[in-house]
């Protein structure tokens, strides 16, 4: 029952979030998504509906190192800077998704700032 009431709070937040925070060509949206196991990260155009680059802690880069999930974190933000970079991306606008700007959260976008994001 807690959990259900913790997701439709999410839910809440994040509707109150994607009202304000939307991804143009030029400032693509950076959102993030928390898995018990996993973090994820992709930059959004929201005007045309894609995806311009994702990176996760699931994937082949990360997969195989023995990090604690705070440093995955930061690591999934670092390789997802990169990737947009490479991409000629390098003004974002950052969606937290619902989550709390703690934690897993904090250490991607600090991880993604490292790596030469601005938002």
């Amino acid at each position: 029952m807690a959990t259900l009431k913790k997701i439709s709070r999410r839910i809440r937040i994040k509707h109150r979030i994607k009202k304000k925070v939307f991804g143009t060509s030029e400032r693509p949206r950076l959102t993030v998504f928390r898995s018990n196991k996993s973090i994820y990260a992709q930059v959004i155009n929201d005007e045309q509906g894609n995806t311009l680059v994702s990176a996760s802690s699931a994937s082949k880069e990360l997969a195989d190192k023995k990090l604690t999930k705070s440093e995955m974190a930061r690591e999934v933000g670092k390789l997802v800077a990169g990737k947009a970079l490479e991409a000629g991306i390098s003004k974002i606008v950052f969606d937290r998704n619902g989550y709390l700007y703690h934690g897993r959260v904090k250490s991607l976008a600090e991880g993604a700032r490292e790596g030469g994001l601005n938002f």
